[in-house]
C-alpha cells in the first residue's frame, strides 16, 4: 500500500492516467511532477501544475518530484571542475579518428572532447593543439596519452609537448603500470594555497578496466618514481611532497566492453567493484576533494547512458559510436560499414602496439577479414622463430593474401619507417630474428587502421575498425529515425539524444518507483533533432 504525503489539487491541467498520457508525462522531465492517486484506492497517475499541500481536499499525493535536467545526471563537481555544461565526454580514438573537429564541436556544445593523438607523430599532435586552442579559446578540451611500452621515448616526447604547451587535460589509456611520463604530467605544477589545500594545474582522466590498474591511479604516486623524477629535475621537491596528498588521477574512467583495447568486462559488474575500491582508498588516504568515476564502453543508447549514471557515474565517455559520426576521421566507407553492424558483429584481434605481448583489441568483423588475418599472423609468430623459418607453402599464402608482397619488401619498408621513428627497433631486429618478424607483422596491423581512415578501396577487406557491441545497439536504436542515415550522425546530435533520452528514462524510472504504471515504451527514447 502506497502511503500519501499530502494532497494535490488540479489547476488548468488534469492528471494523466492512461498509458499514452503517462508516456508523454515521462518526457516532461524538466517540469515538477506529482504522483497522485485517483480516489482512495484508484489508479495512480502523474500530474503537473496545480497545488500540492499537506492537507485539505484533492487527489491523494504519493510523491512530488523536482525538475530533472540532462546537465544534472552526473556529478555536479565534474562540470564545475572542467568548465562544461554536461557530464559527457568523447573518447580519444587513435590515429586522429577522434578529430579536432569532434573536439571543437563538443567544446562548443558544452561538453568535453579528447583528441585521438595515439599513433600520431608529435608534429601532427602539435598542429592539432594549435587548431583546438585557436578554435576553442578558453573552452575545455583534452588529448590522449597512450601507454607505449614499445616506444617509451614517444610517450616522453608527448609528455614534454603537453607540458610545454600547457595542456591541462589528458586521457591516459592502455596503461598497465605507471610510467614516469604520466606521473610527471599529472604532478607538474602542484602547489598549495594559503590554507594548505593542494591545487593541481593538470587533470588526468585515467581509463582503466582492472582493479589493480585503478588502484595505481587512485593512489598517490609511488615514491620510487617521484624520487627518480626529482633526481633528474623533472619534478621539484615541493611537487613531490604535495604528491603524497592527492591521487594521481581525480577522474577515473571505468571502461567496460568497448572497441579497441578492452577486457570485455560488463559495466554492471566492473563499475561497483571499482567504486568500492575508490571509496576504500579515499578513506585510507583522506583525500580532501572528490575522486570521480566515469563510465565508458557499451554506451550505444540512451538507456545504457541512463544505466551508467544510475550506477553512480560522474560522467560518461562515448567511443565506438563517434567513429560513425560525420566529424570522425574514419573514411566514408568505414562509417557505412559501422552503420551496418549488428550487436554480435565484433571480434577480438591482435593489437599493433602490443603485438608481442598477445594483447588484443575489439574490432568490427562484418565486412572485413582483418581480424582473421591478424589472428593468423599471431599464430605464425608464435609458431616460428624467424621469417626464414616459415614453411614455403605458409609463406606464399601469407605474402599473397595478407602482406601482398614478398616479406623482404615489407621488411625494407618497415626498416625505412623505423629508421625515422626509432632506429633502435632496427638494431634489435638485426639481432633478434623473431623481433624482425614481429615488426613485419605489426606493419600490416598498423597500416590496416590507416587504410580504413583513408578509405583505400583495394584494401577494404583489411580495414581495422575498432568497434564494440555498442555500435550494434546504436544501429538498432537509430533504425527508422533521422540518425539511421550515416550522413546525419553528428557527434553533438548523438550526445544530445543520449543525454535527453537518459533524462527521460531516468524520470520514467523515478515515476515508476513511486507507483505510477509507466508503460514500457517510455523506456525507449526515440531519436529526434535537438538544438
Amino acid at each position: 500500500m502506497l502511503e500519501t504525503v499530502g494532497v494535490w489539487r488540479p489547476g488548468q491541467e488534469a492528471a494523466a492516467f492512461s498509458p499514452e498520457e503517462l508516456h508523454r508525462a515521462s518526457l516532461r522531465f524538466r517540469e515538477p511532477a506529482h504522483v497522485v492517486r485517483e480516489g482512495g484506492h484508484g489508479r495512480v497517475g502523474v500530474a503537473f501544475g496545480g497545488e500540492a499541500s499537506s492537507e485539505g481536499m484533492g487527489f491523494p499525493l504519493l510523491a512530488s518530484l523536482p525538475p530533472l535536467y540532462p546537465e544534472w545526471l552526473g556529478d555536479r563537481t565534474f562540470c564545475e571542475a572542467h568548465g562544461v555544461r554536461f557530464p559527457y565526454t568523447t573518447g580519444p580514438m587513435a590515429n586522429g579518428i577522434a578529430t579536432t573537429r569532434i573536439v571543437i564541436e563538443m567544446g562548443r556544445a558544452g561538453m568535453l572532447g579528447f583528441f585521438g593523438s595515439a599513433g600520431l607523430p608529435p608534429a601532427r599532435v602539435e598542429a592539432a593543439l594549435d587548431e583546438m586552442e585557436r578554435e576553442l579559446g578558453g573552452l575545455p578540451w583534452g588529448v590522449n596519452l597512450i601507454h607505449s611500452p614499445n616506444e617509451p621515448d614517444l610517450e616522453e616526447a608527448l609528455c614534454d609537448l603537453y607540458l610545454r604547451r600547457g595542456v591541462v587535460r589528458v586521457d591516459a589509456s592502455a596503461f598497465m603500470n605507471l610510467t614516469p611520463a604520466i606521473v610527471r604530467y599529472a604532478l607538474s605544477g602542484l602547489r598549495a594555497d594559503g590554507d594548505g589545500r593542494v591545487l593541481r594545474q593538470r587533470h588526468v582522466f585515467a581509463k582503466i578496466s582492472r582493479p589493480e590498474v585503478a588502484q595505481r591511479f587512485l593512489s598517490p604516486a609511488p615514491a620510487e618514481i617521484l624520487d627518480a623524477l626529482v633526481s633528474r629535475g623533472a619534478l621539484s621537491a615541493e611537487e613531490a611532497r604535495l604528491a603524497a596528498k592527492v591521487p594521481l588521477a581525480e577522474d577515473v574512467t571505468v571502461e567496460s566492453d568497448s572497441g579497441g583495447h578492452t577486457d570485455n568486462r560488463p559495466l554492471g559488474s566492473l563499475f561497483p567493484s571499482i567504486a568500492n575500491l575508490r571509496d576504500r582508498l579515499v578513506r585510507q588516504h583522506g583525500y580532501a576533494r572528490p575522486v570521480r568515476l566515469g563510465a565508458a564502453g557499451g554506451l550505444g543508447t540512451p538507456a545504457s547512458v541512463a544505466s551508467a549514471f544510475a550506477l553512480g557515474a560522474a560522467y560518461v565517455m562515448t567511443g565506438t559510436v563517434n567513429q560513425g559520426a560525420v566529424e570522425s576521421g574514419l573514411s566514408e566507407a568505414g562509417r557505412k560499414m559501422l552503420a551496418d553492424a549488428g550487436l554480435a558483429d565484433v571480434i577480438m584481434a591482435p593489437a599493433a602496439d602490443m603485438f608481442e605481448l598477445g594483447v588484443k583489441v575489439q574490432v568490427l568483423r562484418r565486412g572485413s577479414l582483418f581480424a582473421q588475418r591478424a589472428l593468423r599472423l599471431y599464430e605464425i609468430y608464435v609458431a616460428y622463430d624467424s621469417l626464414e623459418a616459415i614453411p614455403e607453402g605458409e609463406r606464399v599464402k601469407l605474402e599473397k593474401e595478407i602482406l601482398r608482397a614478398p616479406w623482404q619488401q615489407v621488411w625494407e619498408e618497415t626498416r625505412s619507417f623505423f629508421a625515422q621513428r626509432d632506429p633502435r627497433e632496427n638494431a634489435r631486429a638485426e639481432r633478434e630474428p623473431k623481433h624482425k618478424m614481429a615488426l613485419v607483422f605489426r606493419s600490416y596491423l598498423g597500416r590496416s587502421s590507416k587504410w580504413a581512415i583513408a578509405g583505400e578501396a583495394d584494401r577494404r577487406l583489411d580495414y581495422q575498425i575498432w568497434c564494440g557491441p555498442a555500435q550494434g545497439a546504436f544501429n538498432d536504436w537509430a533504425k527508422g529515425s533521422f540518425l539511421e542515415a550515416p550522413e546525419n550522425r553528428s557527434v553533438v546530435q548523438i550526445a544530445r539524444n543520449f543525454l535527453e533520452g537518459a533524462a527521460a528514462i531516468t524520470r520514467a524510472q523515478q515515476l515508476r518507483t513511486y507507483g505510477a504504471p509507466i508503460p514500457a515504451e517510455a523506456f525507449d527514447f526515440t531519436p529526434r533533432r535537438l538544438e
